[in-house]
């Protein structure tokens, strides 16, 4: 059984609660961010962080904990459930108002919840899948306008990915005006010549940890990169593609919308990025 953290307390999972009345729960009025766990360390926490304090200034919401604080929760957590490889789940909500309200509540009367969990994962940097590459269909783009702050609504990015399930694929990119904006949990990357293609940061796409460490290390090997639009069109025309998120790290692209990528099987950057990636995160974890 779990050990999770709920408002201040470690809890067995099974003693966990929120409220009902909780405007995550009623509202999607949260964010969250989700820190990988490799050889028991965290992996961008400080990215993560960061990127968290963005999230909630943009939605004018005040953070309930500090970052040596949340450090100090996330690492606990990795000791109390024995995670060698995993994934650290992390909500803040605008809290539990007496009733539900479409206007904010006061946050001097009432404080956010704030709930982190862990999910165990061996295996995660050793994931079979990146070594045959993943399938993705094209949808179109119907989520909100500020894709940039990292909320908790993620059902139309749940439907895409049953969308592709139901094709036989693992996953969507999401169009939008006729480009590729990102992946329904990660985001999108072509590969043309020696040239890595990938959308620029805008509120149209979340602005990915593993994405900003990716094109780092990218530039620092001498790959060259152009943060641009793409199509679908241009991506089934491409040489390789790949996504990026905290979870799978670099996963190689194989085939869109049916139409295979080269040959059908990783091409050499993707598998090159994740190998990269790995090594210096690893040297770089906490």
């Amino acid at each position: 059984m779990r050990t999770v953290y709920v408002n201040g307390d470690y809890l067995p999972e099974t003693e966990a609660k929120v409220s009902i009345f909780d405007r995550g729960f009623l509202m999607a009025d949260g964010v969250y961010e989700v820190t990988s766990v490799l050889d028991g360390k965290l992996i961008d926490f400080d990215g993560h962080a960061v990127r968290l304090q963005r999230s909630l200034d943009e939605l004018d919401m005040a953070s309930p904990i500090t970052k040596d604080d949340l450090l100090e929760v996330h690492r606990k957590l990795v000791r109390l459930n024995g995670i060698e490889e995993g994934m650290i789940y992390l909500q803040i909500t605008r809290g539990a108002p007496d009733d539900r309200d479409f206007a904010f509540p006061d946050p001097e009367t009432t404080p956010q919840t704030i709930v982190l969990f862990t999910q165990n994962k061996p295996g995660l940097a050793d994931n079979p899948a990146a070594k045959k590459g993943m399938k993705v269909i094209s949808i179109d783009d119907i989520r909100w306008g500020r894709r940039d702050i990292k909320t908790v609504q993620l059902l139309y990015p749940s439907m895409g990915k049953m969308m592709a399930k139901k094709a036989g694929a693992d996953d969507a990119w999401m169009v939008q005006d006729g480009f590729v904006t990102e992946g329904t949990s990660n985001n999108a990357y072509i590969v043309k010549g020696n040239k890595i293609i990938t959308r620029e940061k805008s509120n149209d796409i979340l602005h990915g940890i593993t994405r900003a460490a990716v094109l780092r290390f990218a530039r620092e090997a001498q790959m060259e990169v152009e943060e641009r639009n793409f199509t679908i069109e241009e991506a089934r025309a491409a040489d390789e593609a790949f996504i990026t998120s905290a979870s799978t790290f670099v996963m190689p692209v194989v085939e869109i919308d049916g139409v295979p990528l080269g040959d059908g099987t990783p091409g050499r950057v993707a598998p090159r990025l994740r190998e990269i990636y790995l090594d210096e995160s690893r040297k770089a974890a906490v």
